[in-house]
């Protein structure tokens, strides 16, 4: 499809846009609001500790387990009803989870809305792709889509504090009800159906084995934050992998494989894959520990600490909607390497911090580093979904989002272990003396532990131990800053197809015809032939490789 020629989207298109980027955003809304509730629905409905992880976990569990199946199944049965089936669910067990009476009813809750929200992910990006056929609208529609999503988890925490100070804990899950009630009355008149009239049965099997390999995975992945190295977390990490190696094996064997692992033999697709996963763990996991530092090294509150994440949202935004028109004046293989590069220098700079730093310097560094990342993680999401076939872009939009949930699982996990490594060896080589042996234990664990401990102490040496611990923090979040700047300064940037001048010569081939072009002095690739016929988008945005290369 010549780009001049695709059709522009129109004001129904526009509001379409505005129905999807709602949920999108109450998807990640839903798990950054729970954490300041915690306290009071801890008191309400008395949860074992077990209970209140389950809580918390589920959720994300839940989504990242069933993203693949639910993206897949609405490639088969339309993304629309799709969506339209996950905002009915989705409002429900919102409905549930605000009115829960006991924590068994309340981690049920939690995991349907888990559920709801793999259903309403999927759907919202490939109806995008669906809806905006030009390459700078579809762009900028992604932008507007992602932007969603990190307001969602940079707002959630103020919209739970706001709502705590007025209502009950159960409030902060009925925010979600109007929206989904818009979506429902708006959907079916703004947004179109559509769906692959090739696809086969959805393979139960395979749906089963999807969704236990990634439970397992990132269910193991989160325990080793959590406890470090341990026989559990080791053995359930292992059995995902297995199960995820039998469920690749039976993909390449169906004819009507859950998800086309041939998508994956496609370099802009696994390249831009890469870097979203990259991106997605040093954000997420620089984002965790940052909001750790500012609340326990810095002593602000947690609601505190939530405003002063909001100029890191900003700044990424801002660069988000700039790098779109950059993109596509340059190419995105030069936005890309440009924003790793300014992610680089955020880090450089937070580098630098020790405890006595203040908060300025690290949102200083936060700002920098969303500025980078997130432009990187907005280009690399729209390039994996406009590299899949069309009749495919819910399946590819579903590894997309597996890809954030697990790249975030993973940034807490990775980044959370260095820093615990890092912080253990900075506080027992420098527990003043004066300080018990079990306190020192407690200490050398983890930084809550240590302040709790200090507090037992007399002042002086309490003192010391809380400036010893705080600094060790300070020095471990260096550390990580270090290796992340290396992994952002040598980072590949994607396959020159992404580049305006391949898809330039490609979108000529299509108007001009192959005969046209050798004339102009260009050449099948090496080993390779003109096809029979113009190349789809699929083509176009990385799906195979260049068609000509410069005589």
């Amino acid at each position: 499809m010549d780009t001049e020629l695709a059709p522009r989207a129109g004001v129904r298109e526009w509001i379409g846009l505005a129905a999807l980027a709602l949920p999108a955003m109450l998807v990640i809304m839903d798990m950054s609001v729970l954490h300041l509730a915690l306290p009071t629905l801890s008191r309400d409905l008395e949860p074992s500790g077990a209970e209140l992880l389950w809580i918390t976990d589920v959720y994300g569990f839940v989504i990242a387990g069933a993203m693949i199946t639910m993206g897949t199944l609405g490639d088969r049965i339309g993304r629309r009803r799709m969506l339209m089936i996950g905002a009915v669910a989705f409002g429900l067990a919102s409905v549930l989870a605000a009115y829960a009476p006991t924590a068994e009813t309340l981690i049920v809750a939690r995991a349907l809305l888990g559920l709801a929200g793999a259903v309403l992910g999927p759907s919202t990006l490939s109806l995008i792709s669906a809806m905006f056929h030009d390459a700078k609208q579809r762009s900028f529609a992604i932008t507007v889509w992602m932007t969603s999503f990190m307001l969602g988890g940079a707002v959630g925490p103020l919209v739970g504090g706001v709502l705590l100070e007025a209502f009950w804990w159960g409030s902060v899950f009925l925010v979600a009800v109007p929206v989904m009630v818009f979506l429902l009355v708006a959907g079916p008149l703004v947004l179109p159906e559509v769906r692959n009239p090739d696809a086969s049965r959805l393979d139960l099997t395979s749906a089963a084995m999807s969704l236990a390999a990634i439970l397992l995975v990132v269910f193991g992945v989160k325990e080793f934050a959590k406890e470090g190295v341990a026989w559990l977390p080791l053995l359930t990490l292992m059995l995902g992998l297995v199960i995820g190696a039998l469920f690749v094996a039976r993909q390449r064997r169906l004819t009507g494989p859950l998800l086309d692992m041939k998508l994956f033999a496609n370099r802009g697709f696994s390249v831009s894959l890469g870097t979203l996963t990259l991106t997605v763990v040093f954000m997420l996991g620089s984002q965790f520990l940052i909001a750790q530092y500012i609340q326990m090294v810095v002593g602000m509150e947690p609601l505190e600490s939530a405003v002063w994440s909001l100029p890191m949202v900003v700044s990424g935004t801002l660069a988000m909607f700039i790098a779109q028109g950059v993109a596509a004046q340059v190419g995105k293989a030069y936005v890309f390497g440009a924003g790793l590069a300014i992610a680089a220098v955020g880090f450089t700079v937070l580098a630098q911090v020790d405890s006595g730093s203040g908060v300025g310097i690290v949102v200083t560094a936060a700002s920098l580093l969303f500025a980078g990342l997130m432009p990187v993680s907005s280009l690399g999401i729209g390039m994996i979904v406009d590299a899949a076939p069309p009749e495919q872009a819910g399946s590819a939009a579903a590894v997309g989002e597996t890809t954030q949930e697990l790249g975030g699982a993973l940034g807490i996990a990775v980044l959370g272990s260095v820093l615990n490594v890092a912080y253990r060896s900075g506080v027992a080589g420098s527990v003043p003396d004066g300080v018990p042996a079990s306190v020192r234990e407690t200490a050398t664990d983890n930084l809550p532990a240590a302040l709790e401990a200090a507090g037992r102490l007399p002042g002086e040496t309490g003192s010391q131990l809380v400036a010893v611990a705080r600094q060790s923090f300070a020095q471990g979040l260096a550390w990580i800053a270090m290796g992340a700047y290396r992994s952002c300064s040598r980072w590949p940037s994607p396959p020159r197809c992404c580049s305006r001048t391949w898809v330039a010569r490609t979108e000529a081939w299509q108007r001009e015809g192959a005969r046209t072009m050798r004339g102009k002095g260009w050449r099948p690739r090496r080993g390779g032939r003109c096809p029979d016929r113009p190349p789809s988008r699929y083509s176009i945005h990385g799906g195979a490789a260049p068609f000509f290369t410069d005589a």
